[in-house]
């Protein structure tokens, strides 16, 4: 990484100057990164999936972009090495709620562990909702506020970790132990996740942000916010200057790379997604 690479980048999550490698930073900087920068996929929609190459990455997000796991882990892993961190990636699989008996690892998701201070922690700001703050790498269920969260081993072929979030659409990530190479193991599935059909990420626009009492997300045209306790409150949003303020405003994603075609594609699109989905609904 050259020089000043990362200032934009720090400057976006809050810090004036690069802090210490110490667990108190990790965890100011996860916090910062899971509130500031979300996990989005409008580059997706656009026919326009952004590369995965950990510069590329810090430099959109430096500029006001997301991304998702791929980017933006693949970026804070750069970020905390620069910062002096000792830093892991792993091949990892989300799975969903009606497979969470999965052992297997699919290698759709890039995780990363960190050991700071003696002892060594699952990181991950790739997940859109997920933990607010780091979690110590042993089993347990740990507490994030009203946010609860297990880590156990992952009794597969092969050694590893199994993050557990109930409450979430996919509730399970399944890690490898042993270290992956970046980007190398991820590319292929990485072309298929932007750009097949198939992708959830190509069929549905997806925007989602956490902070420390719950997950805002948008999905098409409907805005929800959870908040564990209080549960999820919805509203559709009816106009293109509603989505775009939105988009602008509660994610935080700059516009400034997408030009007025651009939008009314884009707001085209959704239009049209969500009156699939709501003809399925009927």
């Amino acid at each position: 990484m050259t020089p000043g690479l990362f200032d934009g980048y720090l400057r976006r999550l809050g810090f004036a100057r690069p802090p210490r490698p110490t667990a108190e930073a990790l965890f100011a900087l996860q916090r910062a990164h899971v509130e500031r920068i979300p996990y989005e996929n409008l580059g997706i929609q656009l026919g326009r999936p952004p590369g995965i190459d950990p510069e590329l990455s810090v430099r959109r997000i430096a500029a006001g972009r997301g991304g998702y796991c791929f980017h933006l882990n693949g970026a804070f892993a750069v970020l905390l090495e620069g910062l002096g961190f000792d830093v892991t990636r792993h091949l990892a699989g989300v799975i969903g709620r009606d497979e969470r008996e999965r052992r297997d690892v699919n290698g759709d998701h890039l995780a990363l562990t960190v050991r700071v201070g003696g002892e060594e922690f699952f990181v991950d700001t790739g997940l859109g909702d997920g933990p607010y703050e780091p979690l110590p790498l042993r089993v347990g269920t740990y507490r994030q506020g009203e946010f609860t969260y297990e880590l156990h081993p992952l009794d597969g072929e092969l050694p590893g970790w199994r993050y557990v979030y109930e409450a979430g659409p996919f509730p399970v990530v399944n890690m490898l132990a042993a270290p992956a190479a970046v980007p190398a193991d991820f590319e292929a599935t990485h072309v298929r996740l932007s750009s097949s059909q198939d992708s959830g990420f190509v069929r549905t626009l997806a925007l989602l942000r956490r902070d420390a009492h719950g997950i805002d997300a948008l999905r098409g045209r409907v805005l929800s916010r959870t908040e564990p306790g209080k549960g999820t409150t919805e509203r559709v949003l009816d106009t293109p200057g509603e989505f775009w303020a939105v988009v602008g405003g509660v994610f935080g994603r700059e516009l400034d790379d997408l030009s007025p075609a651009d939008r009314r594609t884009l707001w085209e699109r959704v239009c049209a997604a969500h009156e699939s989905w709501l003809a399925a609904r009927r």
